[in-house]
């Protein structure tokens, strides 16, 4: 499932309210993409992979099984190698 825009090749943008919940696993976690954190909504994304590096202003609050990125500005997810992703100002 990804309902991602696509703005080039490997790259992804992101709603400036987005929140991603990133389950950190070996080998692969998963990422599961939300449009806002208050919307009753279904994930706009699930991917399997690692969040290596938040580069926009965002939010970050560790858990238990990996963390919560709530962005503060418009952002993008760009694939920076197999199954590797990070998140840079739109």
């Amino acid at each position: 499932m990804n309902h991602l825009f696509q703005t080039a090749e490997n790259r992804w943008r992101l709603a400036p309210h987005a929140h991603l919940v990133v389950y950190d696993r070996e080998p692969r976690g998963l990422l599961t993409i939300y449009d806002c954190g208050a919307a009753q909504k279904p994930p706009s994304a699930q991917l399997l992979g690692s969040l290596e590096s938040v580069d926009a202003r965002a939010e970050i609050r560790q858990n238990p099984t990996g963390r919560v990125v709530s962005l503060r500005e418009q952002a993008a997810l760009e694939r920076v190698g197999d199954d590797r992703y990070r998140i840079v100002p739109a």
